[in-house]
């Protein structure tokens, strides 16, 4: 990360996580903003009959199911 970058501030204003979605049955990694309250959301594995792209979207807790976190 650019340490000029608003996001930088040694590393604390962004976390890394991994969730799933039942619904499309679908793993996420995560990069949670934690000043905006965002998260940008990447597909793991593309399969063709779904092809999930990278989502950026209001954090929201109970819309996936939370694996882990990792730095």
């Amino acid at each position: 990360m650019i340490k000029n970058s608003p996001l930088y501030k040694d590393g604390s204003n962004l976390s890394k996580f991994i969730d799933f979605d039942h619904h499309h049955k679908i793993f996420y990694d995560n990069l949670y903003l934690n000043d905006y309250d965002f998260v940008i959301k990447i597909p793991l594995i593309l399969r063709y009959e779904f092809q999930e792209k990278i989502k950026i979207e209001k954090f929201n807790l109970a819309k996936y199911t939370y694996i882990l976190d990792y730095e």
